[in-house]
């Protein structure tokens, strides 16, 4: 049974509590950017805002979650699997989450969202993860067999199918790499790499991209072309990348979690998705993997490292 609804006002002087739950630690630069989004709605940590940021380990967060419920948080920001277990926890404190896709994950009913205590971000994962196996094969046109890196909690069937079927277009077969833990990725690359893979894209995936800077250190060592969702990815070791900038996006969150401390309802808020998305290149890295970027794919570059 819903409980009656709750609404904070801003008042001056007064400091607010928020939970975070996510799967990467507070000195990642995507909090920064978070940060900044509450920030410019009047939401300053260490002035009026109090955050108390949990997680880095998924399995945790059911536990977490009602950590932070008990600490008494007047909203919780969660990520990826950590919404399921934010809603577990409470039916009354106000949810903003940052998923893939938050109506297929099963988050909210729908993007106008008119019901429940949860609202988000959608970042177009599913559809963005498409295009970028395409990238990849257009990076690589010579290339019969590619690695597709997935989370294994995340990667549907029919997401698999039709990746294959995009892929037999081109007569190019794929290697579906699933991740069950980020122990497990070196391993995993390493085996797609001895069973012939020249290229690899990797899914959208919270657990991924708390790994990142480890998964491009391993590609670069196998001479893996690396195609990667956050333009961002480019200059931290991917070879190109196509999506949102995640500092942009982050921010998006921020301001969206703003919004509901000030006192607006989540289903009073429609979830929001990126505006703008970008192909960056790192042309330093292609010299490394000694490989010649299609012009075709420079043609459309936003963003180019030399």
């Amino acid at each position: 049974m819903l409980l009656p609804w709750i609404a904070w006002a801003q008042e001056p002087g007064r400091t607010y509590r928020l939970g975070v739950l996510v799967p990467f630690p507070p000195e990642d630069p995507s909090r920064i950017s978070m940060m900044e989004g509450l920030a410019t709605m009047g939401f300053v940590e260490g002035k009026n805002l109090v955050v108390d940021q949990r997680g880095f380990d998924p399995q945790q967060f059911p536990a977490m979650a009602r950590q932070l419920v008990q600490a008494s948080v007047e909203l919780l920001m969660a990520g990826g699997p950590a919404i399921k277990a934010a809603q577990s926890a409470s039916d009354t404190i106000p949810i903003v989450g940052f998923a893939d896709d938050m109506v297929q994950e099963g988050y909210v009913g729908s993007l106008a969202n008119r019901t429940g205590h949860t609202t988000g971000i959608s970042i177009l994962a599913t559809e963005l993860d498409s295009k970028r196996l395409e990238i990849l094969m257009e990076l690589l046109p010579k290339a019969r067999r590619l690695a597709v890196l997935a989370d294994a909690a995340l990667l549907k069937s029919a997401q698999v199918e039709k990746f294959e079927e995009a892929a037999r277009l081109k007569s190019v077969e794929l290697v579906i790499v699933r991740i069950e833990k980020p122990e497990d990725i070196e391993q995993a690359l390493e085996s797609a790499r001895a069973a012939g893979a020249e290229g690899v894209t990797i899914l959208g995936s919270p657990r991924l991209f708390s790994a990142r800077r480890r998964m491009f250190a391993i590609t670069t060592g196998l001479r893996l072309p690396t195609v990667y969702q956050w333009p961002e990815g480019v200059s931290e070791g991917a070879l190109v990348a196509y999506g949102p900038r995640y500092d942009d996006t982050f921010r998006q969150w921020g301001r969206l979690a703003g919004k509901v401390l000030r006192g607006a309802r989540p289903s009073e808020l429609p979830v929001e998705q990126p505006s703008k998305f970008e192909l960056a290149i790192n042309m330093k890295m292609a010299k490394t993997l000694e490989l010649t970027i299609p012009s075709s794919i420079l043609a459309r570059a936003d963003e180019v490292i030399e």
